[in-house]
This record gives structure tokens, sequence and C-alpha cells, in this order.
């Protein structure tokens, strides 16, 4: 479908693109939010406030885009009233060139109307691990996490790495990376599964070809409005170890790093990056709470997937859900939405976002069918 017709499908600048797009719920929490940062004692309790705080950037996020959509909207409507008064046949560059620009921020406020799921606006923790394939899944792995930083930068969001285990001769054995900002979670919640790379082998004397597996996981930073009921002295295997790896100065030489095994479930996080133990196990206990509600959202999802005849959705260490094909030909595919393109550097270099908007459309027609 065309600009002109998602134009008018969407009927911009009336009422019914501000429903689509939740115009008047966006800005009433956007008054209620600043109603709460105008109270006394609001800083009193600096978790909430932080939380609310982030809320606010979330919705400040999702507004801006929509009001310049609107606001260009009107605009176009003038510009088309007048060429038609004038005949302006010398507006016609003007025009194209405010309908192309209209339809790129359109494009984006559709893709971000797509992230309906209240965790969607987190923020996320992306977690990768080398697969089968030796020194070269080890080595893919570092790439997919240098990935996420390099997505991460170009839309110039946050990173923290948690934790990482490096391998003996390259890459890492798994890896642990925080990216903070609006919308994180919805957006790079497709990437969870395996990602394979087939290429000339850089760690084979003979130069062979190779194939090779990572797998992906990404789940929401929760704020604390998400509850997961956890005896942490039952529940949870709480493990003590030295802090190691590419930390630099900020790792802290001591035995401070924290492991927990959710017991029942068998669901494993670390932490290693603050500088104290207690810190270490604070934010492990907040990435372990994230990843059980992932998984009990998972389990309701695949359950409505199986009422509806469908495949459950693919998981961690599950199917592979995009190659990566450095030779013989040179290529990226999308096993889910079937988008493919001739450059695979690309991808490897954090520019995701089309396979992020092809997944999510495909996503969406899954939902729907």
């Amino acid at each position: 479908m065309n600009f002109a017709n998602r134009l008018a499908v969407s009927s911009l600048g009336s009422s019914n693109s501000e429903t689509l797009f939740d115009w008047a719920g966006k800005t009433k929490r956007l008054e209620e939010i600043n109603a709460c940062m105008g109270a006394p004692g609001f800083w009193d309790n600096q978790e909430s406030a932080q939380s609310t705080m982030n809320q606010l950037k979330q919705i400040n996020a999702a507004l801006k885009p929509l009001q310049e959509l609107l606001t260009g909207a009107d605009d176009l409507g003038v510009m088309l009233e007048f060429a038609d008064e004038a005949g302006g046949e010398e507006m016609v560059g003007e025009i194209q060139q405010t309908v192309a620009s209209l339809s790129e921020k359109f494009s984006e406020v559709e893709l971000q109307a797509m992230l309906s799921a209240p965790e969607d606006a987190s923020s996320a923790y992306i977690a990768v691990q080398s697969g089968e394939g030796g020194t070269d899944a080890q080595d893919f792995a570092e790439m997919l996490l240098r990935m996420y930083q390099r997505w991460a930068e170009r839309r110039g969001f946050s990173t923290e790495l948690l934790e990482t285990s490096p391998a003996e001769e390259a890459g890492i054995h798994s890896a642990t990376l925080a990216i903070r900002g609006p919308y994180v979670y919805g957006l790079l919640k497709g990437e969870t599964g395996n990602h394979r790379l087939i290429r000339m082998s850089p760690f084979d004397a003979a130069h062979r070809r190779q194939t090779s597996f990572a797998a992906v996981d990404v789940t929401p930073e929760l704020d604390d409005s998400y509850s997961v009921e956890i005896n942490w002295d039952e529940d949870v295997r709480e493990d003590i170890f030295r802090s190691g790896g590419a930390g630099g100065q900020k790792v802290n030489k001591t035995d401070s790093a924290i492991r927990l095994t959710h017991l029942a479930t068998n669901t494993v996080v670390q932490c290693q990056n603050e500088r104290s133990q207690h810190q270490n196990r604070a934010l492990a206990r907040k990435m372990m709470i994230a990843k059980l509600y992932q998984i009990e959202m998972d389990r309701r999802e695949n359950e409505l997937a199986a009422k509806r005849g469908q495949k459950s959705r693919i998981g961690f260490g599950g199917g592979t859900i995009r190659s990566y094909v450095l030779h013989p030909e040179s290529y990226c595919k999308d096993n889910r939405s079937e988008y493919k393109t001739s450059h695979p550097e690309s991808a490897l270099d954090g520019d995701l976002d089309p396979w992020i908007d092809a997944y999510l459309r495909w996503a969406m027609t899954q939902s729907k069918s």
C-alpha cells in the first residue's frame, strides 16, 4: 500500500488517526506523570521516581513523531489546497518531497503502534551464547554481540555489558548486554532464537567453509510495576565467584560476581559488571524476575498459539530464525518473514531496522490469522 492510500486509510489529522495511535491515552498519561512529578516528596523514593521518569521518556518518544506526523499532514493539506486553487505546477516538487518525508514518519509511527504490549516499551537484556561450530561459533557470538551494540549506537541508546565469558582462542562463550532506551524490548524481541553463519573459516588452516550457530535471548528490563513471586532463599541457588574477562578497571577482581539459578525452571542469570557483590546481586535478581516473567508470557502465548493451531514461538535455543551467508553466496535471510538482502555485512554492522520492521509486520499477520 503506497503512502497516499495509507494516509487515506488512517485519516491523518482527524480524530480517527488520534484514536488509531492512542493520542488521547498517551497525552492523558503524560499529564498524570507531570502532575505526579510536581507533587511533594516525588524524589523520596528514588526507584519509583526513576521508573516514572522512564515512563515519561517512553511517552515523549511515542508522542513526538506522532505530533510531527499530524502537523505535517495538516501542512500537506494546506499545500494541496493552495496548489489546487493556483494551478501550482511549480509546487509539485515540494509536495512530493513533503509526501516522501511524511511517508517515512508514518512508517516509524506505524511500527511503534505495533508495540502494544506493556513490556514492549521497556529496555532489554540481550543474552548471546555460542552454539555448534567450535571457535567459529564463539567468534560468531562475539559478532552478534557487536551487532546489537552497533544497533544501539545507531539508535542513540545506552548499553551496559553485564557479564561476558571470553573463549580460549577467539570470541566468547556467552555475554549479557543491557540496552536501555524507549521500546528496546519491543523492537528486539524478534531476535530471540538461533542465528546461523556460513563462511570460509578464518580459524581453519585449509580455509574450508564452516557453518556455525549462536543463540540469542531477549528479555524486558522490568520496573517495579511488574511482580513475580520468588522465594529467594528456597527457590533460587546463589553462587558467588570472581569477576573476570574484559571488564577493564571497572570490574573489581574480587569474589563479587553473582550467579543465580532458579531451581524449578533451571533458569540461570549472572552479573559481574558492578563494583560490589551487593550491586551485582540486586541487578542479577532484577534479571531473574525479567526472565521468569518472560517464561510465563511465552507459556501463555504458546497455549494461545496451540488453540489457534499455530506453531509455538521460536525461543532461545530453538529453530534457526536468521542465516548470514558469506560464502559461497552473499545474503542474509530471515526464516520467518522471508525478508532477504544481499548484504549480510550491513546487518552484522548493526543495520537491523529493516529486519525489525519485517519481523514485526510478519508477527502482526500471524496474530491475526
